[in-house]
């Protein structure tokens, strides 16, 4: 029994012999891995994102007053041989220059030579202006209502053709009398007035504007824009002005008669100021009404 027993203890102790070598390989390995693992140097944590700085703006450009008072500033030294920095001026504000139309309307336009291309935009002005639309509106409304039987003929339908008519004549006398003439002889479309003239002097001019004018150098011409300008017109109406008689005798009737009522709008510019301040009534745009009227009755007839 104790042999047997011997046997079972030899051989119960065996498997544990032969297992402890198959342990050692895995823990060898292990202690290997650890060992390599320490002797590798840890890899750096990633840093964190640093914040974007602010983008820098450019500075502002300094105005034309501020450059010339830091060049001003820069160019003058001190006593002492050292450039003083600038001082902090503030600029003035931008304010349009003030212009006095009343007054400007009082002494009439200065003497300008006007380039074609001016003159071309007045001629367009005039003939755009509000106050010329108003007159020729109202003149053809009366023109029709007292005479329904004309050559326009009644109603709407002539009211039409009377405001296509009177336009067409004022675009006429305007591109030939303000813009073609003027341009070709170098002669100013403008009336001058005489304010501080004496009466005769001042009622001399305005007649005789009409045949004589000044130029585009301030100095006298022949008005060829009326003498040539109101034949150019008649001759040219001729052609589209219904019920308007075509022969000579007709013609030189109303070339005379234009001639002589010009000196009406030479009035009106030369005197209607004077009215004006003296009753203290600041009438501009009454007297361009009645430069239409009467440059609109001058061209009809």
């Amino acid at each position: 029994m104790e042999s047997c027993s011997s046997q079972q203890l030899a051989s119960a102790r065996t498997p544990a012999r032969q297992v402890s070598p198959l342990l050692a390989i895995p823990t060898l390995f292990f202690f290997l891995s650890f060992a390599a693992l320490a002797q590798t140097p840890a890899s750096p944590l990633p840093e964190a994102p640093q914040p974007n700085p602010p983008a820098l703006q450019p500075p502002p450009a300094p105005g034309p007053c501020q450059a010339r008072r830091e060049a001003a500033a820069a160019s003058a030294p001190d006593p002492a041989g050292q450039t003083q920095p600038p001082k902090p001026e503030p600029c003035p504000p931008l304010v349009a220059p003030l212009i006095d139309w009343y007054a400007r309307f009082l002494n009439g336009p200065q003497v300008k030579a006007l380039t074609p291309a001016e003159k071309a935009h007045l001629a367009v002005r005039n003939l755009l202006d509000p106050f010329n639309a108003i007159t020729i509106l109202g003149n053809s409304a009366i023109y029709v209502a007292a005479n329904s039987h004309s050559a326009y003929g009644p109603g709407m339908t002539g009211f039409g053709k009377n405001v296509g008519v009177s336009y067409t004549q004022d675009m006429t006398g305007e591109f030939f009398g303000t813009f073609l003439i003027p341009s070709l002889v170098h002669q100013d479309p403008h009336y001058h007035r005489l304010p501080n003239a004496s009466m005769k002097r001042r009622i001399a001019h305005a007649l005789y504007q009409v045949v004589w004018t000044q130029g585009d150098d301030g100095r006298g011409m022949v008005n060829y824009a009326n003498l040539a300008g109101f034949a150019i017109d008649d001759a040219i109406g001729n052609l589209y002005v219904p019920g308007q008689q075509t022969n000579f005798s007709a013609s030189a009737s109303r070339y005379a008669t234009g001639l002589a009522a010009a000196p009406i709008d030479n009035f009106i510019t030369e005197f209607l100021p004077d009215v004006a301040r003296r009753i203290h009534v600041r009438i501009v745009l009454v007297q361009r009404i009645i430069n239409q009227v009467a440059r609109t009755e001058s061209a009809g007839q």
